[in-house]
């Protein structure tokens, strides 16, 4: 077998970290209209990107907690 270097996963971690915080960025730049979101009894008017982010950070928490979940389960 082959040692994998530590480094070289280092870097490419770091590159791919790069290239979706590009793809975020372009996302984001691109969805500037407001849209209206009715929560339960309001409606909230906000830019798509915000949108965009703040249920792409509700899916890492709901992502997060399920392997945190699924890591003390197996303790």
């Amino acid at each position: 077998m082959t040692d994998t270097n530590p480094s070289v996963l280092r870097k490419v971690k770091w590159i791919i970290i790069a290239v979706l915080a590009i793809v975020v960025l372009i996302v984001a730049l691109q969805n500037t209209a407001n849209v209206e979101t009715r929560l339960l009894f309001a409606t909230v008017t906000m830019p798509r990107a915000i949108l965009l982010f703040v249920m792409l950070a509700i899916g890492f928490v709901i992502g997060w907690l399920t392997g945190a979940r699924h890591l003390l389960s197996k303790n």
